[in-house]
């Protein structure tokens, strides 16, 4: 399918080079920085449950416990997450999903799928993301367009805090593409060893 992956790559390409990035570097000159690192740790404090059943179902119980304690300290001192106290004891994050918890248990990664808007993927991967949105709380507490919404600012407010990444791996390539889909699997097959 990467007749298709490609053509996906280059809409995805110029969303992000004409709309995406010009928003959230607007959004990052307006917007303060520690404002925006507020924001996202409050995001990655109310993803604990995808994380949590994902060490669980690995088998991480440690990890599992420190998911469920950084939820408890940064929700609370932390002022509902949007600052990062559970780092003061030494609790690190975790960054687990449904894809990993698949290729943990020794599925494959599947035929390489480029998605629309959501950029590079596999077929694991792309499963794990419809089962981590069952986990997602904010699929449950707000109305589906809401949660669109939600979800397309989280993805800003992340993007303002890593500007010029994708161009760092895209700018000296050859294939953008082929330069993009390496590094996404061999990430993902890091992030599944680990």
């Amino acid at each position: 399918i990467e007749p298709v992956n490609r053509g996906i790559f280059h809409v995805n390409d110029k969303l992000y080079r004409w709309v995406l990035k010009p928003v959230a570097k607007g959004y990052s000159r307006v917007v303060p920085e520690g404002v925006r690192v507020a924001v996202r740790n409050f995001f990655f404090n109310l993803a604990t449950p995808i994380r949590a059943v994902n060490t669980l179902l690995q088998g991480k119980f440690s990890a599992t416990g420190t998911e469920l304690a950084r939820f408890t300290i940064n929700s609370t001192v932390g002022f509902g997450g949007f600052f990062d106290a559970a780092k003061e004891w030494h609790l690190d994050r975790k960054d687990e999903d449904a894809g990993q918890t698949f290729g943990v248990w020794g599925i494959g990664n599947g035929f390489y799928l480029v998605l629309p808007v959501l950029g590079p993927s596999t077929a694991r991967d792309a499963a794990g993301i419809v089962g981590d949105a069952f986990l997602d709380p904010v699929t449950y507490l707000l109305k589906p367009r809401d949660g669109i919404y939600v979800r397309a600012y989280r993805s800003e407010n992340d993007l303002s805090l890593r500007l010029n990444e994708y161009e760092e791996l895209t700018g000296a390539a050859v294939d953008p593409y082929v330069a993009v889909r390496d590094a996404y699997i061999q990430n993902r097959a890091k992030r599944v060893r680990e």
